[in-house]
C-alpha cells in the first residue's frame, strides 16, 4: 500500500511573518538598541566641533535624573494629558452609551459618528495652526470679547491658557477614536444579559456600572495604556503652538519637546538616557494600569475560596 501523502503549511505562516519582523527588527528594535547604546556615550557637538563618543557610563542618566528641568517637564507633560483624557474618557464612555443604547431610538446616529470621528483625521500641525489663529491676541475669540466688552484674554501667554488649549486639541483629536472603540466594547456584549438585567428590573445607571463597565474593562485597559504612551510623548501640538519654546515661562514644555531640544544640539547621549527614562516610566504606568483593570477573578470564586479557607483555619 502507497503511503498517504501529508501537506503541511505550517511554514508557510513563518514565512508570512519575514515581513513583519523585517520591518520590526530595521525600523524598531535595531534604534531602541542604538538608542540604549548611545545613552552611555558623550557625544555632542560645540559650534563646528564634535565631542565624543565617549563612554561615560550612568553620568547621562544622572544628569538627567538631578536635573529639575525634567521634573518640571514630566509635570507639565501630565498635567496636560490629564487636562485633556479626564474628560475624554468620561464623554466617550457617555457617547458610546447612548449610542448603543437601543431604547433611546437616536436617529442619524451614523452621522454623528462620522462628525466627532473627522477631528482625528485632521494633521496635528494643521490643528495647531487654526488654534494658534482662532485665540490670537487679535483672532476671532478676542474679537468676540471685546464686542461683548470684555478685556482681550492672551491665551497664549497665560499658564491656564496655553495648557487649557493644548489639552483641548488633544481631546478634541482623540474622543471620537475613543468613542468608537468603546462603541465596539459596547456591542460586543450579549444583548442577552441586558434583557437579563431589565427582568431583573435593573435600571440605566446599575445596568451601566455593573454590566457595561465590567464587561468592556479589557478595552478600556487598552485605551488608558495607548492614551498614557501617547501622553509622554505629546510633542506636536505644544511644539507648534509655543513656538517649541513652552511659553509662558516653560510651563507647557513636555518631555518630547526638551528630547527634541537635545537632539537639535545633536547631544544623542542625553537624548538617549531621556529616552530610556519614558520608555521605563511608561513600562511602569502601563503595568500599574494592567493590574488595575485586570480582573483575574471575574466570577469571585478565588475571593470565595479564600474565604472559606479563612473560616476553615478560625475552626482549627
Amino acid at each position: 500500500k502507497k503511503k498517504k501523502k501529508f501537506v503541511s503549511y505550517a511554514k508557510w505562516g513563518y514565512i508570512f511573518l519575514i515581513p513583519f519582523f523585517a520591518v520590526y527588527i530595521v525600523f524598531s528594535l535595531i534604534p531602541l538598541i542604538s538608542t540604549f547604546y548611545n545613552s552611555f556615550f558623550e557625544n555632542y557637538m560645540v559650534g563646528l566641533m564634535q565631542v565624543g563618543p565617549k563612554f561615560v557610563g550612568f553620568d547621562n542618566y544622572k544628569a538627567i535624573l538631578f536635573n529639575g528641568d525634567t521634573l518640571l517637564y514630566l509635570k507639565n507633560t501630565m498635567i496636560m494629558w490629564l487636562m485633556g483624557f479626564i474628560p475624554q474618557i468620561l464623554i466617550s464612555l457617555l457617547l458610546a452609551s447612548w449610542f448603543t443604547d437601543l431604547r433611546l431610538r437616536l436617529k442619524c446616529t451614523g452621522f454623528f459618528k462620522t462628525i466627532i470621528y473627522m477631528p482625528n483625521l485632521i494633521m496635528a500641525s494643521a490643528f495647531a495652526m487654526l488654534f494658534y489663529a482662532i485665540f490670537a491676541d487679535q483672532g476671532p475669540i478676542n474679537n468676540m470679547l471685546n464686542s461683548m466688552g470684555l478685556p482681550t484674554y492672551r491665551f497664549l501667554a497665560e499658564v491656564a491658557g496655553a495648557r487649557g488649549l493644548i489639552a483641548l486639541m488633544n481631546f478634541l483629536m482623540w474622543f471620537g477614536n475613543t468613542t468608537i472603540m468603546l462603541m465596539a466594547a459596547v456591542m460586543g456584549i450579549s444583548m442577552d444579559i441586558f434583557e437579563a438585567s431589565e427582568l431583573d428590573g435593573c435600571n440605566s445607571i446599575k445596568r451601566f456600572f455593573y454590566i457595561t463597565l465590567p464587561l468592556i474593562r479589557p478595552i478600556l485597559a487598552y485605551t488608558l495604556i495607548t492614551s498614557i504612551i501617547g501622553g509622554l510623548q505629546m510633542f506636536d501640538v505644544p511644539q507648534i503652538l509655543t513656538n517649541g519654546q513652552g511659553n509662558p515661562d516653560r510651563t507647557s514644555m513636555t518631555l518630547i519637546m526638551f528630547l527634541n531640544s537635545h537632539l537639535k544640539s545633536k547631544n544623542y547621549g542625553m537624548a538617549g538616557a531621556l529616552s530610556v527614562y519614558l520608555f521605563i516610566v511608561s513600562g511602569i504606568l502601563c503595568m500599574i494600569v494592567y493590574k488595575m483593570t485586570n480582573d483575574t477573578d471575574p466570577d469571585g470564586s478565588k475571593k470565595a475560596a479564600k474565604k472559606k479557607a479563612k473560616e476553615e483555619r478560625r475552626r482549627r
